[in-house]
């Protein structure tokens, strides 16, 4: 089986009738995968999980994700599940009842377990999942999930920014593609590919910054080793730059 088929297969075992659908979206949805990618996949569920079910989830994905890649058939997985009646209808802030993510295999190989927490994040990504529309389990994904007003995408994408920038120095590549998919995205309501919204940004930066974004979009859609090099001192005055036009745009959206 593949690792979307895996994914789906621990769904179904764990959650047994509780799984209302589950959903393919993120870069294979957007453009294709790209060799740092993510396998993106979103569960609705009908009741909460019980510690149980959130500790066999963290064991299944352990064996089933993995980073770095390993070629084309061994991605990081990043899982995300809802209530369904946290989502739809729609509230904000919504309130994400589990997450599985790479950057965090170290706390789940120590034993730690991902409990509920509100997360304006799930905005985009609710999004970007009624983009896609690709059930992998249960109905398509417009019957089970409400959309979200674009105000409330706007403020989701704005409240995300600060954790981004703590990333900086620690996830170069990833921060600089997010943070011009954000600009992107507030700018003209869409969500796209990172690298498709690296080209859009890169059209309308200043001369002075398109380095930073352009090295960023080679490493990610390449998988060339991401060395910054003489480029570093130009990271920061290129994430205050686009920090600040989404600060406007974000201001003007929500206003």
């Amino acid at each position: 089986m593949t690792q979307t088929e895996d994914t789906v297969h621990l769904l179904r075992e764990t959650l047994g009738a509780d799984l209302v659908g589950g959903y393919l979206f993120g870069s294979a949805r957007l453009g294709g995968l790209r060799p740092y990618s993510d396998i993106d996949v979103f569960a609705v569920v009908d009741r909460p999980l019980s510690e149980g079910q959130r500790r066999r989830l963290v064991e299944g994905l352990l064996d089933i994700s993995a980073w770095p890649p390993r070629g084309e058939t061994v991605r990081p997985v990043e899982l995300t599940i809802v209530v369904r009646r946290e989502v739809s209808p729609w509230k904000y802030p919504p309130r994400c009842e589990f997450q599985y993510g790479e950057w965090l295999r170290e706390e789940y190989e120590r034993g730690w377990v991902p409990s509920p927490v509100p997360s304006p994040d799930l905005a985009p990504l609710i999004t970007m999942v009624l983009m896609a529309g690709t059930p992998l389990a249960g109905p398509p994904p417009s019957e089970v999930l409400a959309p979200v007003p674009r105000a409330d995408l706007t403020r989701a994408l704005s409240a995300g920014v600060p954790e981004l920038l703590a990333e900086l120095a620690a996830d170069t590549r990833n921060v600089v593609l997010t943070l011009a998919r954000i600009w992107m995205t507030l700018t003209t309501g869409t969500i796209t590919s990172k690298d498709a919204a690296a080209d859009w940004a890169l059209a309308r930066l200043p001369e002075e910054h398109r380095p930073v974004l352009a090295h960023a979009r080679a490493v990610y859609v390449t998988g060339e080793r991401e060395r910054w090099g003489e480029l570093q001192p130009l990271v920061g005055p290129w994430a205050a730059y686009v920090t600040e036009v989404i600060d406007e745009l974000a201001a003007a959206g929500t206003g």
